[in-house]
């Protein structure tokens, strides 16, 4: 047998007397709604004015039940829902409090009431704005017939959205990488929510997401399946579809907690002539409409930049009094010093090799020592290692182009 707690826990004693005078003063909501069953109630339920609450607020109002049906409803199940950024103030002996999917928070009370065809009685509804409250949901009210309601909304069930007197600073989050022309190169970008309040539309499908433009030279082979490529003015084909030049990425159930901070990974080809490169992510949402509740658009934007070599120039011509060895010194090689200066030790040849010279080619930005997937890249095609003190460096050079001897 459900318990059952009275009125009287729920509403104030003038709250009988108003419930009292609505029944009396509404004859002519007895008349059956044409989709009352013979000899059934017809439970119907006014609708909550609208609010925009600051966190920290306590909204309180009433509720009228109205029985438009032909039988009368004896005793009545009501329930409330409430998206995270709101709570019940406090608990109300006789209902049963728990948290349900998505963090909604439910009060499941039962009231012991006999509502009879054409009579009204009142119920409160109150719940309070957290700190994390910005746009908002709440569900209220029971069936047609007074037993626990389904998942729908109808004159018996209703549901008010209502948006915070708050905000909530959106944050796009980009990348900066080095890869090879012709390589492969991922890239993660991200889409970040620095609060204070909680984010997930409740009124429309213009969720938030974020948009990415990908890098002129290259092409996105590989996409999140989050991530939808953008046509003029939203989504135009399915998630994961590659070889788009913009993609719109949305969070998981549309939703973004404060401090929370989703990546999407692009896996990008590089085009075998393309030089240093940049795209754009930004922080906006599916239609790409810039959210009201965002009052920072400073941080909004971020780039995409990957590094790429540009092509080898050769070494310039060593001059006299360059820090590389020259004269009979042979091809850099050591060898030992008689006293008079002369070298003994070095091997044929003349016009030792400039140690200062760079044949590396230049790199707009600095190339990393790892390359696309952490590959391990060599600039040059000839490497040496050479002990210095009580350490080992590897250097790294190209061959000279201008065919420098090697003896």
């Amino acid at each position: 047998m459900r318990q059952r707690i009275r009125t009287s826990h729920l509403r104030t004693s003038a709250a009988f007397v108003a419930a009292a005078a609505i029944a009396a003063a509404v004859p002519a909501l007895a008349a059956p709604s044409a989709y009352a069953e013979e000899g059934a109630a017809d439970l119907v339920i006014s609708e909550l004015p609208k609010t925009s609450p600051k966190p920290g607020d306590v909204y309180d109002e009433n509720v009228v039940i109205t029985n438009k049906g032909t039988a009368a409803a004896d005793g009545i199940t009501f329930r409330v829902r409430l998206t995270r950024g709101l709570d019940f103030p406090a608990q109300v002996p006789g209902c049963t409090y728990t948290t349900v999917e998505d963090k909604v928070r439910q009060a499941l009370c039962e009231i012991d009431e006999v509502i009879e065809p054409g009579a009204s009685i009142e119920t409160p509804v109150r719940f309070k704005a957290l700190p994390t409250a910005l746009m908002e949901a709440v569900q209220y009210g029971t069936s047609a017939t007074g037993e626990a309601p389904g998942e729908g909304y109808d004159d018996s069930h209703r549901r008010l959205t209502l948006t915070a007197d708050s905000s909530a600073d959106l944050a796009a989050v980009g990348e900066d990488t080095e890869a090879l022309a012709g390589d492969r190169q991922s890239i993660t970008v991200r889409l970040r929510n620095d609060g204070p309040g909680w984010i997930q539309n409740q009124e429309s499908d213009d969720q938030t997401a974020l948009m990415v433009r990908i890098p002129k030279g290259t092409t996105a082979s590989v996409v999140p399946k989050a991530c939808s490529p953008f046509g003029i003015d939203g989504p135009s084909g399915p998630g994961g579809t590659p070889g788009k030049p913009t993609y719109v990425c949305v969070p998981d159930d549309n939703t973004l907690d404060v401090g929370e901070e989703v990546p999407f990974t692009f896996t990008l080809d590089i085009g075998k002539d393309t030089k240093t490169t940049t795209g754009e992510v930004k922080a906006t949402s599916v239609y790409d409409i810039h959210p009201a509740f965002d009052k920072n658009p400073a941080n909004d934007k971020a780039a995409i930049r990957i590094a790429i070599p540009t092509d080898y120039e050769p070494d310039p011509t060593p001059s006299e009094g360059s820090s590389g060895g020259s004269g009979t010194g042979g091809n850099g090689s050591s060898g030992g010093n008689d006293p008079s200066g002369q070298s003994t030790g070095g091997s044929g040849g003349t016009g030792g090799s400039s140690t200062g010279g760079s044949g590396t080619g230049s790199v707009d930005g600095n190339l990393a020592s790892t390359g696309s997937d952490g590959t391990p890249l060599i600039a040059g095609s000839a490497a040496a290692a050479a002990a210095l003190g009580a350490g080992l460096f590897l250097a790294v050079r190209r061959r000279r182009a201008a065919g420098a001897e090697t003896g």
